[in-house]
């Protein structure tokens, strides 16, 4: 089975995670993928494969006769679909043959642009997938799944010497949880790959440090009547609070490896106010200094407002993977090497999120990331092509390829 074939199949299945939920999966609905997984796993001749009750699927290819002394390799990709737009009744389009223009999705109203996504012009010629506007597509992360398994199956079939192959399916990365309960050591790689990037071709092992900070904000409510010198509205403390931070320095506003405060949620009334912010950086004393500059801010506000108005927590989701992928860096030049036997330019760049990968490295698993050959992930404009499907198969069976020789 083609990997494309593979990923229409596995975006059927609605896997969408909760983060309001506390269980673990978030969702029971992600058991639903993960228990095809199983079977198909199974059937392509993957050992040992298990279904935990937190929803994580382990699978190994036992290394040929031989070369049982090669590193053992690890493939991870996660089976949940982002929260940030319906992931639920997907319908695709599949449209053939693709002349890099604008693409109408369905009767949405909405319409993928070339001015909005250049890349575009550069799948012309191809077989362009998308949805009909209403949901994502899910090639975030399915299509990591679908060519993970396309590649061990090759594998099988053409009888290709390689070490162990460790393979893992993961719940609940889109809210940043995905591994937080994967068993490194049921897994048994030495090293492994996450394939839950964007471009074919795209290596990623530096990515952010991240946290999530809360503010609560107390106000006193009174009648309005009687309010002069008395009243405090929250609401109106929030917005002074977002003012004290760099203007220049929100996602809209940076690249690369720029670091920001994006203001997630605020919700309140004149008593009480609530504010959620991501904090991003790649570099780690930069990092520090945010979350200095935000405990600043709680002081001079319960300075100017009385102690105990405003207050802050801070809450760590994951650090830069870069320090310990460095001492493998192997992972990295292997990888560069069997984008190059595809034909491809490796594309290194800096992830402007988080990985399963990047969790898993800080775990004693190393563990860069390759791209799917996806684009506009966790929206409605979320495509991709089989023809940067198929390549990201073969470069992930030629980098096995690498590790056994």
């Amino acid at each position: 089975m083609r990997a494309y074939e593979r990923l229409l199949q596995y975006v059927n299945v609605w896997t969408t995670s909760d983060e309001a939920s506390e269980t673990v999966p978030s969702a029971e609905r992600e058991f639903d993928l993960a228990k095809m997984l199983l079977e198909e796993m199974k059937e392509i001749g993957i050992k040992d494969v298990v279904l935990d009750e937190k929803c994580y699927i382990y699978g190994v290819v036992p290394a040929t006769p031989g070369y049982e002394d090669k590193p053992a390799v690890g493939l991870v990709a996660h089976m949940d679909t982002a929260t940030d737009f319906s992931g639920k009744d997907i319908k695709t389009q599949i449209i053939k043959d693709y002349d890099g223009e604008d693409v109408v999705l369905g009767t949405s109203g909405r319409v993928l642009t070339v001015s909005e996504f250049p890349h575009l012009k550069e799948l012309k010629g191809r077989t362009l997938i998308t949805t009909d506007g209403t949901t994502l597509l899910g090639a975030d992360d399915k299509a990591g799944i679908a060519e993970i398994l396309t590649a061990v199956e090759e594998i099988i079939q053409e009888n290709i010497p390689h070490g162990k192959i460790c393979i893992g399916f993961t719940p609940d990365e889109e809210i940043a949880r995905g591994a937080k309960h994967f068993d490194v050591e049921k897994f048994g790689a030495q090293y492994a790959y996450t394939l839950d990037g964007s471009k074919e071709g795209e290596i990623q092992f530096e990515n952010f440090n991240a946290s999530t900070a809360f503010f609560t904000i107390h106000g006193n409510n009174v009648h309005t009547g009687s309010a002069k010198n008395v009243l405090v509205n929250s609401q109106l403390l929030a917005m002074e609070i977002q003012s004290m931070l760099p203007e220049e320095e929100r996602p809209e506003t940076t690249e690369g490896y720029e670091g920001f405060y994006h203001l997630v949620s605020m919700s309140g009334t004149v008593d009480l106010t609530k504010m959620k912010y991501f904090i991003r950086d790649h570099d780690c004393e930069e990092y520090e200094k945010r979350h200095a500059l935000l405990c600043k801010i709680e002081e001079r506000m319960n300075e100017t407002y009385g102690e105990g108005t405003v207050e802050l927590e801070i809450v760590e989701s994951y650090r830069n993977m870069r320090e310990k992928i460095e001492p493998c860096f192997h992972l990295v030049e292997n990888a560069k090497k069997a984008i190059e036997s595809v034909g491809l330019e490796p594309d290194i760049s800096p992830v402007r999120g988080g990985t399963d990968g990047a969790r898993l490295s800080f775990k004693g698993l190393p563990c860069p990331n390759l791209g799917t050959g996806g684009y506009a992930f966790h929206g409605p404009y979320e495509h991709i092509t089989i023809e940067g499907m198929e390549l990201a198969v073969r470069i992930t069976k030629d980098i096995l390829r690498r590790y056994a020789e």
